[in-house]
């Protein structure tokens, strides 16, 4: 989900101090601890907004974020207008986002991470990436599931809540007697070869897919369902674009996928449904981390307050494409009508468990199932 561009240089002065203001230094409390992973498509960007060239090293009083949100050219853009601050944008999934990240964990080049999954998220904070103790003032008008999921140590700002993965069918290849109503009907006959999903290395939102299966089922239980979808032919995809085109287009006839990119295919036209399966899917909070050294901090704490301000918000779900499709958890925030609110089992992988199984999971998956 997402894109990142240079705006022009701006200047910390007048056009700041009002954004400035309302970021606060309130440590987050959340009884979950630290709390769920969505992505983009794959081809990296980074394009210029304005006119000033990029420095090397990076300069205060411009802003650099990777990302991979729909909304996040938009939400550069804007932030923008309204402070003058000069914001380059690193679009990417999030596999390789995290990956540059862990690249220059002793030289970071960026001060705002932003991407699906606080799962992930908490990878960097174990790994001391991320500034801690700190929210923006703005988390004030977080909803009860917003304050939920803000991480005991205020090392990220949840944005937004999707569902990691849900199960998306072809209406033209699944007739109504075999539509699946729980995971275990991917296993039937009926979709021998006709399974896919996206790859948890390289899409943010898969790998809380795979993580909440393996943390519901027990990693055994959970093991055994993938390699049995594989035993009936799953097909894995990068990501959810090349994955939904296969839906489309008949290659497959269901895919598990992010229900935002879902629900922007059904708003393209593309000939399918979803189903929320009987045994729950998993919440995927969208997150926003700042780094522990960022270059420029106060620039990066004002985005975070911005973000989750009404006009950041307005930005977010009007101005990200499939990615506007989510569940605010800001109060007097509602979704876009198209978003389904009832029938919906939320499955919740504890975001401590997903950060301490990561490797081992995205290794294990690579090997064993995408191999």
């Amino acid at each position: 989900m997402s894109s990142r561009r240079s705006l022009a240089a701006g200047s910390l002065c007048a056009a700041m101090v009002a954004v400035l203001a309302g970021c606060g230094s309130t440590p987050a409390s959340g009884p979950n601890g630290h709390s769920t992973s969505a992505a983009t498509s794959g081809a990296h960007a980074a394009k210029t907004a304005a006119s000033s060239p990029t420095s090397t090293p990076k300069q205060k009083g411009r802003l650099v974020i990777y990302a991979a949100e729909g909304y996040d050219q938009a939400m550069a853009t804007a932030f923008h207008k309204a402070t003058g601050i000069a914001v380059k944008l690193d679009d990417m999934s999030t596999g390789p986002l995290v990956a540059k990240i862990q690249a220059e964990k002793n030289n970071p080049q960026w001060d705002v991470a932003w991407f699906d999954g606080d799962g992930t998220m908490e990878t960097l904070n174990q790994a001391g990436l991320l500034l801690r103790h700190w929210q923006p003032a703005n988390s004030a008008h977080y909803t009860s599931l917003g304050k939920r999921l803000q991480p005991s140590d205020g090392s990220y700002i949840p944005t937004g809540v999707t569902a990691a993965g849900a199960i998306a069918y072809n209406t033209k290849l699944v007739p109504a007697n075999e539509v699946p109503k729980h995971w275990s009907d991917l296993l039937k006959p009926f979709f021998k070869n006709a399974v896919g999903m996206d790859n948890p290395a390289i899409s943010g939102p898969t790998y809380p897919v795979v993580a909440g299966m393996l943390n519901l089922r027990g990693m055994a239980g959970g093991e055994k369902y993938f390699s049995q979808l594989k035993a009936n032919g799953l097909r894995v995809f990068p990501t959810n674009k090349p994955t939904l085109q296969a839906l489309t287009t008949g290659q497959i006839k269901v895919a598990i996928a992010q229900d935002s990119a879902e629900i922007q295919a059904m708003q393209q036209g593309a000939p399918i449904k979803i189903v929320y399966p009987t045994g729950g899917v998993t919440m995927l909070p969208g997150v926003l981390g700042i780094a522990k050294n960022a270059p420029d901090m106060a620039a990066a704490k004002a985005f975070a307050n911005f973000v989750l301000s009404a006009q950041g918000q307005k930005v977010m779900l009007a101005k990200g494409g499939g990615d506007s499709n989510f569940n605010p958890i800001i109060q007097g925030q509602k979704p876009n009508p198209v978003r389904q609110q009832t029938g919906i089992k939320w499955n919740v992988a504890p975001v401590l468990w997903q950060a301490a199984h990561y490797s081992k999971i995205q290794t294990w998956f690579k090997d064993t199932i995408a191999g």
